[in-house]
């Protein structure tokens, strides 16, 4: 009788060892599953804020820096890409300033940030008031909706000389579409994974062309004459301005 106890309480103690050992597993792959889509999908930290930022700036509008320099010449391209880039960030230590004070402010009425990206238009509104409140919410919505189509007319040109079997406008359509998906992520925290494949595709290109101009260098028979009309030479201005002084406002 004795060895079949024993011979009972082993096959027992076997099989809980093997459903503790499979709960460890499972709960060890759900960690790493729930590790990995922290990493991928859940967002709001400081580092991510930077990496926001970092993926605004380095955006398709710096690729075409070389292109606004050619229509300033180099001493109007490196003075107004200073004094921009000085005016820029004058401007975002403000904003950067505003908005601490109306989160300090919220949050001795013990209102919560948890879920929630403060908006420009709500510093207005709590340090300012209503009608200030209104006039953000225009402004802010107008830079959208323009920059938005901005960005997409940006993009099916791009795409248009690498595939000219379709239209610009087909391609602005497409890009939309594929643009209009972004819709249905649930708020900017999940915003991670698209900063990081932005960032990346970007600053692939970026080296790409620089070192394939370092490779091939420069075609024979190139003069850098500048612009020869003046539109032209604020088109630069434009762009350099778009690129280190508007972007500033994303911080």
């Amino acid at each position: 009788m004795v060895p079949q106890k024993q011979a009972k309480e082993a096959i027992v103690s076997n099989e809980t060892g093997n459903e503790t050992r499979g709960k460890e597993n499972e709960d060890e792959s759900q960690q790493s599953m729930f590790s990995i889509k922290n990493i991928l999908w859940h967002g709001g930290s400081a580092w991510d804020a930077w990496f926001s930022c970092v993926s605004n700036q380095v955006a398709q509008v710096l690729l075409t820096l070389p292109y606004s320099f050619s229509q300033l010449g180099m001493l109007s391209g490196i003075l107004l890409q200073v004094f921009y880039g000085l005016i820029g960030s004058w401007t975002a230590y403000h904003i950067n300033v505003l908005y601490v004070e109306y989160r300090n402010r919220k949050e001795k009425e013990n209102v919560s940030f948890k879920n929630h990206v403060i908006q420009w238009f709500e510093v207005l509104d709590g340090l300012l008031g209503p009608y200030w409140k209104a006039a953000g919410l225009a402004f802010n919505c107008t830079f959208l909706l323009f920059g938005s189509v901005i960005q997409l007319i940006a993009c099916a040109s791009n795409i248009y000389y690498i595939n000219d079997k379709l239209d610009k406008r087909t391609w602005t359509y497409i890009f939309g579409a594929c643009c209009a998906t972004t819709a249905f992520i649930p708020c900017f925290h999940n915003y991670r994974i698209w900063s990081f494949i932005g960032l990346g595709m970007t600053t692939y290109t970026a080296w790409y062309m620089a070192i394939a101009a370092l490779i091939h260098g420069q075609a024979e028979g190139v003069t850098h004459s500048g612009s020869t009309k003046l539109v032209l030479y604020f088109t630069g201005a434009t762009n350099i301005l778009y690129t280190f002084g508007g972007h500033a406002v994303t911080v």
